[in-house]
């Protein structure tokens, strides 16, 4: 499903390809469904979390990046939102500071992100360009990446192997379509404005990477 500046109105989807989206859905509708008179609850919705300290999403890449396992998938132009850590973590703040009985903040979903969609691939070229590291030079069609997928999700399973299979359908939408999203309920109604703009937020991560060691010259 391609996601261009959707906002929170947009119902959650009849099917998942992923058990990761979907429980993500489960949770939100029952910390929504616990808002009332006795608890306040609302939904924020980061998308793409990254950072100085993340040890999952960019560190996952640039090993994989290290010995040419990056595949671009599709053509390489979808856009995608991403939210620097400092400022996912200031929308909390701010949400909770305006957590108050009758306000919309009240029983609310926001998406939160940088507010500024990268063009994926360049985006990640540049970052391993500015790491040292290897260029992507694998392209595959998003519908080659998805078959691949669902051989890899049935071999893993058949085998009962452990962790993930290197692709999967869901994985491969993800790095090919569009998923980018409307922030403008959260600038309303609790005053959320990225404090960083993505290229600010990409050279701090890009410092904090080089001290890590994950670039090519370390």
């Amino acid at each position: 499903m391609q996601r261009r500046g959707i906002d929170e109105t947009t119902p959650y989807p009849t099917h998942y390809e992923s058990p990761y989206p979907e429980t993500k859905a489960i949770g939100e509708q029952r910390v929504i469904e616990a808002n009332g008179d006795r608890l306040l609850t609302t939904s924020l919705r980061p998308h793409l979390i990254f950072g100085p300290r993340d040890n999952h999403l960019l560190p996952s890449l640039l090993e994989k990046a290290k010995t040419g396992r990056v595949p671009q998938v599709g053509d390489g132009t979808n856009k995608v939102d991403l939210t620097y850590v400092e400022d996912a973590a200031r929308a909390h703040l701010l949400a909770a500071d305006a957590l108050a009985p009758g306000c919309p903040v009240a029983g609310g979903i926001y998406f939160i992100s940088q507010d500024e969609p990268v063009v994926l691939w360049p985006w990640i070229q540049e970052l391993l360009q500015r790491l040292d590291l290897p260029p992507v030079r694998i392209r595959i069609p998003l519908g080659i990446a998805r078959a691949a997928g669902n051989l890899l999700v049935a071999g893993y399973r058949g085998l009962n192997l452990r962790g993930e299979p290197p692709m999967t359908p869901f994985l491969a939408s993800e790095l090919a379509q569009n998923h980018y999203y409307d922030v403008s309920a959260a600038k309303r109604d609790f005053g959320y404005r990225p404090q960083h703009t993505m290229a600010e937020a990409t050279a701090k991560t890009v410092t904090w990477l080089r001290r890590q060691g994950k670039g090519e010259q370390g």
